[in-house]
């Protein structure tokens, strides 16, 4: 009997220590839950435009995630590059301008944001630059290379079967003839004219006084601030408080990057700069069309 009573008080006492465990690991777990629902919506998005503008296409998907995530309240692109491609270009802006109507995005420009690089950040709410950025470039380039004094020393007679006069405009193989000149110079401003609406709409400026100032040079960011083109000077960190601002973050913001891709071939065998090289190499030929602000190899 003794024994019978021993064991049941022993149950007992078992039980009630596991239902006090289990208890108190249910309450942490509750605040800690709790505490984790708190910095979801503390998070800022970050997305790196780095190099030549040329697959708009991770960019997009990556704005798009942002977007749909409710615990992303912000989003910050960080932007570092010479421009690109017109139209990658005007992807980017156009999904930049979308997103902001349903979280802030926040520009952040680097060491280079023009052309291109300038266009995409015109699409967001607000842009802050160092003072020494270079920026602005508002312009369009298109260029070809003309290969006939190359070729007849080589002995090489291009060719060419076309089904339209315009069809090989460009050919290195020949001149360029003035009626093609006169059909590109078009073309050129009407992209320019596309690249000055945008950044006037943007930035809610005037038109006229877009004009003034596309004509291809490139600002610092000190001097893109007096122009209206930028709105407040600062580095990456500062513009992550000003985002956090806007977006009403309260604490400290956690930032959240894309997961990264997986390391091809190309990224074994080179290291990034040379890689980087290459591929703006690579990308310039198949893009003669260009936002693109062409730097010259000069080291402050």
């Amino acid at each position: 009997e003794v024994k019978r009573k021993s064991l049941f008080f022993g149950l007992l006492g078992l039980f009630i220590f596991f239902g006090i465990l289990l208890g108190s690991i249910a309450w942490v777990s509750s605040i800690k839950s709790k505490k984790t629902i708190i910095s979801l919506g503390n998070k800022i998005g970050v997305i790196e435009v780095r190099g030549v503008i040329a697959n708009s296409k991770p960019i997009l998907n990556t704005l798009d995630e942002y977007r749909k995530n409710s615990s992303i309240k912000g989003i910050l692109l960080r932007i570092e590059s010479p421009g690109g491609g017109v139209g990658p270009s005007q992807e980017i802006y156009r999904e930049v301008v979308r997103v902001s109507k349903t979280k802030p995005v926040l520009a952040s420009l680097g060491g280079i944001a023009a052309s291109g690089g300038y266009y995409i950040a015109a699409g967001a709410k607000k842009i802050v630059a160092n003072p020494g950025t270079l920026t602005g470039s508002i312009g369009v380039i298109i260029n070809f290379g003309n290969f006939t004094e190359l070729f007849k020393k080589i002995g090489y007679k291009p060719i060419t079967i076309k089904s339209g006069k315009f069809k090989d405009i460009g050919n290195p193989g020949r001149e360029m003839k003035p009626e093609e000149k006169e059909y590109l110079e078009k073309l050129v401003k009407n992209v320019h004219e596309q690249f000055v609406n945008d950044v006037a709409k943007g930035r809610k400026l005037p038109v006229e006084k877009v004009k003034n100032i596309a004509d291809g040079r490139i600002f610092t960011g000190q001097q893109a601030k007096e122009l209206g083109l930028v709105d407040e000077l600062g580095n990456f960190q500062d513009a992550v408080k000003e985002l956090a601002k806007m977006a009403k973050i309260k604490g400290e913001p956690k930032l959240v990057y894309p997961t990264p891709k997986r390391r091809g071939v190309i990224d074994i065998l080179f290291d990034s700069e040379v890689k980087e090289w290459v591929r703006e190499q690579f990308e310039g030929y198949l893009m003669p069309l260009r936002y693109q602000f062409i730097l010259p190899n000069v080291n402050d």
